[in-house]
């Protein structure tokens, strides 16, 4: 809605929109959902005035953290944020003072059971439609693009039959942080609190889990 707002209701002439439709659809949301969500922001009755905002501060053991939200009402989101770091140990700090430790990356990862491509092939597939990076872990493959190239690789492998465990533009951290058992309760307890606020729509961070 936020997108629509910003570059309007066709998705061919507003870049935001169609990464976040491809982001949805990655994610198995129906189209007439999609569709509903646009048609409503771009109703003339919707004079709700989103906008996004980014928090940036610090965690357990300084651990970064940037919150993404989308509000109508800044400095409740604003007191809401801050109140939430202060009661969990940790510092809402100033813009830029961890986003630097973080890059902003296509992630997509896919199961391997399942999967209708062998490893080297899938790889292939991915970096001729646009990827940057492809690791297979335990379980998963994933595949890093630049944000540009977000759509292009998801259509790509959707076209393929391959579904999604996770597809999105994100903040992926340059380093992270190791936390003792105790620590990491802590940062679990942030991170949940963040989330359960209806203005934040993201939640990033270098705690390496």
């Amino acid at each position: 809605m936020v997108a629509v707002k910003q570059g309007g209701p066709d998705p061919a002439g507003n870049s935001k929109l169609k990464d976040i439709i491809a982001k949805c659809k990655a994610n198995n949301m129906p189209n007439d959902t999609i569709n509903n969500a646009i048609k409503k922001a771009a109703g003339e009755g919707n004079s709700a005035n989103y906008e996004e905002l980014t928090y940036e501060g610090y965690g357990t053991n300084g651990v970064a953290v940037i919150v993404k939200a989308s509000t109508d009402n800044k400095n409740r989101t604003a007191a809401d944020v801050r109140h939430i770091f202060d009661k969990a140990g940790g510092n809402l700090g100033t813009t830029g003072c961890v986003s630097y430790m973080f890059e902003s990356k296509g992630v997509i990862v896919i199961e391997k059971e399942g999967c209708p491509l062998e490893e080297d092939d899938l790889m292939m597939v991915a970096v001729e439609a646009g990827a940057e990076d492809f690791s297979s872990e335990d379980e998963v493959y994933e595949i890093k693009t630049a944000p540009s190239d977000f759509t292009a690789v998801t259509e790509t492998l959707t076209e393929k039959g391959l579904t999604f465990l996770e597809a999105g533009v994100q903040m992926v951290p340059n380093t992270y942080v190791t936390l003792d058992e105790a620590s990491a309760e802590k940062m679990q307890r942030l991170i949940d609190k963040l989330e359960e606020l209806d203005d934040v729509l993201e939640v990033y961070h270098n705690w390496d889990e």
